[in-house]
């Protein structure tokens, strides 16, 4: 069977860069399969959204890998490392798929706690501005293989931040707002207020759109999260996402 890497990155709408990974990744593996998911630029919270998402939430299988690369050069972000990007790591989750992905911001916030292998993955000191093109693939590969050479140090798992709360992660095709909020925390049939990007409106809790009315917005179970699910602002027969005047991953609001 041949690997299956899912590529998860903040390069950019369009961006060439992730023809230059995957054309890196398939020569180390010319049987490899890559399947690119573009996040927000710098934004640590989608990356860990979506390597949760992808990683644990959905089935796992064998020869899967989730391999992300959002390493934003910031004190905020990456502590001690803002020159250079977070430290490229593996991780094993609990159900087996492997992840190699940069410890940097949120990345790892959202699987931090099924995680039970946690190790340095070792590249050279001086790996370059792009190293996700010319030496993260190699790792990737060979880490998915089998190979586990690159492997370093055991790391510890408290030092990767909690899952922020209230915070918008994905904005969909649709303009329905995913959130880091679990469903388990409402019960249907509540009203509640939602301020979000200095806009605050009353939005209903019901147990899947077809309980919110035409033209009003709704609190539901989104599609992401697994058996808990986190909750997605959505507007029937519109956009939640321009109600809210554009939200962006990262950003956080209030619900009262």
């Amino acid at each position: 069977m041949s690997t299956f890497v899912h590529l998860i990155a903040d390069y950019g709408p369009g961006d060439p860069a992730f023809s230059e990974v995957v054309h890196r990744l398939t020569c180390e593996d010319p049987e490899v399969t890559v399947q690119p998911t573009e996040v927000e630029p710098l934004s640590t919270v989608a990356t860990g959204f979506w390597i949760a998402q992808l990683g644990l939430h959905n089935p796992a299988f064998e020869e899967l890998v989730v391999y992300s690369n959002t390493a934003p050069r910031t004190e905020e972000t990456t502590p001690g490392r803002a020159a250079e990007g977070g430290q490229l790591c593996y991780l094993e989750l609990d159900n087996g798929v492997p992840v190699v992905a940069v410890e940097a911001g949120y990345n790892l916030s959202f699987v931090r706690e099924h995680v039970r292998e946690f190790r340095v993955v070792e590249t050279p000191a001086n790996a370059g501005q792009f190293r996700s093109r010319d030496v993260f693939p190699e790792r990737v590969i060979a880490l998915a293989n089998g190979d586990r050479d690159s492997l370093g140090e055991s790391l510890s798992t408290d030092g990767i931040p909690s899952r922020p709360d209230r915070a918008v992660c994905h904005v969909d095709g649709y303009g329905n707002v995913k959130t880091s909020v679990r469903w388990s925390e409402f019960d249907p049939a509540d009203e509640v207020t939602v301020e979000l990007n200095g806009v605050t409106r009353r939005v209903a809790v019901r147990d899947g759109a077809s309980g919110v009315d035409e033209g009003s917005l709704g609190l539901i179970p989104g599609s992401a999260g697994g058996g808990d699910p986190y909750v997605a602002l959505f507007l029937r027969g519109g956009s939640a996402a321009a109600a809210f005047d554009g939200p962006r991953p990262g950003d956080r609001f209030r619900i009262a």
